[in-house]
Parts: C-alpha cells; sequence; structure tokens
C-alpha cells in the first residue's frame, strides 16, 4: 500500500492527465457517441457472437468488397457482454486513456518527463482524438496499437529484448485489422529488423540466434491472427476477399500509385494535415505555423540537445520518430482518394511527440525561449478548448435509432415487415440491431426468393430533408413491388417514419 501511495505521489500529474483524458471522453458517452450504420453493423455482429455465432472476418471497408480480420470484434466483444450497445463505445474511450499513458510513458523514456507530460496533456485535449476515442469504430484503436508497435521496435533495436520482436506479430496484427493502413507499418519494423539483424552478424551466433528464432514467432503471430482467418473465410466464400485486394491494386488509377517518388509533392500537405487536424483544432493558419516550426525544431534538435548524459539516445529516438513518420505519410501520399482524420491513426502519436520535444527545446534556449514556449502552449491549449466536443449538444444517436426501432415494432402489430432507409450518409443496421436485439429482425427481400421475403408492410426510416419513399430506387424499397403509403409519423429530431403496403 505504502509503495502504491508513493507511486501516485510521485506520478500525481500523470495520473490527473489521464483522469481527465478519461473524463472528456466517457462523460454521457451514450449521449455522445456515434451510433450510425457502420456501428449498428458492428453491434449486429457482437449480438450475434453473444448468440453462438463467431466470425472469421472483421469490418467491411469503405473500398470495394474488402473485409478486415476479426480481431477488432473479438477484443471489444468483453466490453459489450459486460456494458451492452454502448460498450464497446467505453471500451474505446479507455484506450483513448491507454494511449494518453503510453504517450507519457514513452516520451518520458525517450526524452524526459517534460516531454511525456506534454505530449499525453495534449492528447488528451485534442479534439479530434477525442471525439475518435468515443466511438465503437474499428480504426479508432489504431494510435494504441501502433505507438506500442513502435515502443516493441525500439526495445528489440536498442534494447536487445527481442521478445517485443515476437511480440510485433500480435502488435501489427491488431494495427492492420484495425485499418489496413496499418499495413504502413510493417516496412517500418522491417526496415529496422535488417538493421539489428545487420548488427548482430558481428556479435555472437548465439545472439543472431536468439533474435531469428523471436522473428520467426512474430511471423507465425502475424499469420495466425491476420492472415490465415480471412484465408479461411475466402475459401468458403469464393475468395472474395482475395478478389477485391487484386482488383484495389490492379486498378490503381483511382487507388494507389507504387512510384514512391510521386509521393514527394503530397508530403507537406499530409504533414500540414495532420498538424492541423490533431493539434490546432483544425484551424488552418495555426496549423501551417505550427508545422514549420516543427519541422524547423526537428531539424535542428540534434544540434539544440543540450542533455549530453542522454544525447545518444534522444537522437536515436528522434530518428525512430521521423522514420515513422516519413515512411506514413510516403505511403499515404501514394494513396489517390480523400483522407479522413482516422487514416492518421497510426501517425497521431507523432505530431504530439514532436510538438512536446519541440516546446521543451524552445524552453531550454532562455528567458525569451521560454516566453516563446509559453505562447504557443497556450495557443494550442486554447485552439484545442474551442473544439472541444462538449460545448456541443448530445446527438443522441443511439437513444434515437432505438426509439424509432420501438415505434416499428408497436406500429408492425406483431406482423413480420420489411425495412428501408432514405438517407445520404447513413444505412439501416442500426435499426436492423435493435430490432433484432428485441426479437423482431426484419426480412432482408432476396430477389430470387420474393415470394418467401416479401411481407405485407414496408417501414421505411427517412433522414432526409425531402422524401418520397414510394417508387424510390432505394434496393429494399424497389424490391417491395408496387406499394402505397399507408401512414407516415415524423419525429422531432426531423426524422420520418412510412409505413407502405401493397397496392393491389
Amino acid at each position: 500500500m505504502i509503495k502504491i501511495l508513493s507511486i501516485l505521489k510521485k506520478n500525481w500529474l500523470i495520473f490527473l492527465i489521464i483522469a481527465l483524458a478519461l473524463g472528456l471522453r466517457l462523460y454521457r458517452l451514450p449521449s455522445y457517441m456515434t451510433f450510425l450504420g457502420d456501428e449498428g453493423r458492428d453491434a449486429l455482429v457482437w449480438l450475434r457472437m453473444t448468440r453462438g455465432k463467431l466470425t472469421l472476418i472483421g469490418p467491411q471497408t469503405s473500398i470495394g468488397n474488402m473485409y478486415l480480420g476479426p480481431l477488432f470484434y473479438y477484443l471489444m466483444l468483453p466490453f459489450y457482454l459486460l456494458l451492452g450497445t454502448a460498450g464497446p463505445s467505453i471500451g474505446m474511450a479507455l484506450f483513448g486513456g491507454g494511449t494518453t499513458f503510453l504517450l507519457w510513458f514513452v516520451g518520458k523514456e525517450w526524452f524526459s518527463q517534460k516531454v511525456g507530460l506534454l505530449a499525453a496533456f495534449l492528447y488528451a485535449l485534442s479534439p479530434v482524438a477525442i471525439v475518435l476515442s468515443r466511438s465503437a469504430w474499428n480504426p479508432n484503436i489504431m494510435p494504441f496499437f501502433a505507438l506500442l508497435s513502435v515502443w516493441g521496435v525500439w526495445q528489440f533495436w536498442q534494447e536487445g529484448n527481442f521478445i517485443w520482436l515476437a511480440a510485433e506479430g500480435v502488435l501489427l496484427s491488431f494495427a492492420v485489422q484495425s485499418h489496413y493502413l496499418g499495413l504502413l507499418l510493417v516496412p517500418f519494423v522491417g526496415a529496422f529488423f535488417i538493421i539489428k539483424l545487420i548488427s548482430l552478424k558481428k556479435t555472437k551466433a548465439k545472439k543472431l540466434k536468439k533474435f531469428l528464432i523471436h522473428f520467426a514467432l512474430c511471423l507465425l503471430a502475424f499469420v495466425v491472427l491476420t492472415i490465415l482467418p480471412l484465408v479461411w473465410f475466402d475459401l468458403r466464400h469464393q475468395f472474395i476477399n482475395y478478389q477485391a485486394f487484386y482488383k484495389f491494386f490492379s486498378e490503381r488509377q483511382t487507388t494507389v500509385d507504387f512510384k514512391a517518388y510521386k509521393a514527394i509533392p503530397n508530403l507537406w500537405p499530409l504533414w500540414q494535415m495532420l498538424v492541423s487536424r490533431f493539434l490546432t483544432g483544425k484551424n488552418a493558419v495555426a496549423g501551417f505555423w505550427i508545422s514549420v516550426l516543427l519541422l524547423i525544431s526537428t531539424a535542428f534538435s540534434v544540434y539544440l540537445d543540450e542533455m549530453k548524459k542522454k544525447a545518444r539516445e534522444n537522437k536515436q529516438a528522434l530518428f525512430l520518430i521521423c522514420s515513422w513518420l516519413l515512411v506514413g505519410l510516403i505511403g499515404m501520399g501514394l494513396y489517390k482518394q480523400h483522407i479522413y482524420d482516422h487514416y492518421f491513426g497510426f501517425l497521431f502519436p507523432t505530431a504530439f511527440l514532436l510538438v512536446a520535444l519541440t516546446l521543451e527545446k524552445i524552453w531550454e534556449l532562455g528567458k525569451m525561449g521560454r516566453v516563446f514556449a509559453f505562447l504557443i502552449f497556450f495557443l494550442l491549449l486554447g485552439l484545442s478548448l474551442a473544439e472541444i466536443p462538449l460545448r456541443y449538444p448530445p446527438n443522441q444517436q443511439m437513444q434515437r435509432t432505438a426509439e424509432i426501432s420501438k415505434k416499428i415494432i408497436e406500429y408492425s402489430g406483431g406482423k413480420s415487415f420489411n425495412l428501408g432507409m432514405i438517407a445520404k450518409q447513413n444505412y439501416d443496421a442500426g435499426y436492423r440491431y435493435f430490432l433484432e436485439k428485441w426479437g423482431y429482425q426484419p426480412l432482408s427481400i432476396d430477389a430470387q426468393k420474393a415470394a418467401s421475403t416479401i411481407t405485407q408492410q414496408l417501414f421505411v426510416v427517412c433522414e432526409e430533408e425531402v422524401c418520397q419513399p414510394i417508387g424510390h430506387p432505394q434496393a429494399e424499397i424497389a424490391n417491395f413491388g408496387w406499394a402505397k403509403l399507408d401512414k407516415e409519423w415524423e419525429f422531432s429530431w426531423e426524422v420520418k417514419l412510412y409505413r407502405l403496403v401493397h397496392n393491389d
């Protein structure tokens, strides 16, 4: 007990920062959490897993008929079992707190206590990081596992702790299965594996053998956790995942480019985008100048380092971070489609570590440096606080989806029904989740088995301002056949529910 109190007393500030991070992510989370089609789709998977239907694949990607691996579902399943529908989002918020802790720990070990605390504090307050930590969505675990993977690289590269090399197979599996951009961590880890392998060739054979054994374990873990489930799934489903991968990489005009030099013009815009979105509350002007400052500071950091005792270790850590950042930006620079916030998940930690290191370096320049460091810190703080998500009213997405689902059950009169939806940026999986959970699973219309899957009533949820459900091209509505409007209900949040019946 005395030892625990001593640890708490010594590190009280980081515990306070973690408490802040968790508070911002957990406060009224069921009311603020995102619950749209993707979240409903995942909730359906967890519901069915609790009823004995396990899965070999993870969420479908936004490009083609391509699926991720299933680790995300199994990782979040305990939270669903313990806490219900909001459980996985609560679990995600806890991972956000875990990432905050890791930033402090890694920053402290590589540079100093100040760097660790600053990185953790800025991450705890980052509006985009908060939003992405409050939704049970597969890309949102990426920052935690990406940072842990890079810490593993440090351990086997600099510390000679080869157990971490074996662990890389597991960590990379989680990163890749959260989003396929996690694959960009593979060449990064591979490069440092080769660097370490070359250095070990000059040492005793026993050490080299141990290193290679752990590398074999790394490969085995990655294959078993990442590749094997997808191959097994493909063998049972006409190789749909393989075909999607092949199409993605063979039809590269609109997806990716394999010529690395073509990423060069995109490096600066991507770096500025990363800084603006996660450090400056999406303020583009501030993001530009902070991006310039971080670039200059990082370039000259080796010369500004006054901590002679740990100078070499600091330089190696900075080299590791910059390599991580550069490989990531080059990889993203080859991607030809729109870049969303969550795509940067595997690079989040780099921005916070570099800005914290920059502030420390500026602080060490003397009195004027301290004033400048204070100004930058309070600028970043102000920009984050100005966009803190709690300033806005909760979206109540989960509660509203549940309420409409209850109305559908009530209005169906206990009879079977079909379900359709009209929306620009959503689909009906959230409604299907609650309906199935409560024992009223809607029938999905199968064009080949129309007689057995088309019921006498079709409920259509409309999330658009103007809706014309009769004759709408949405598949479930069109396949219902010639119909007429029977009843209509409007909810206070401007969503409408229609009941259609056959126009015989």
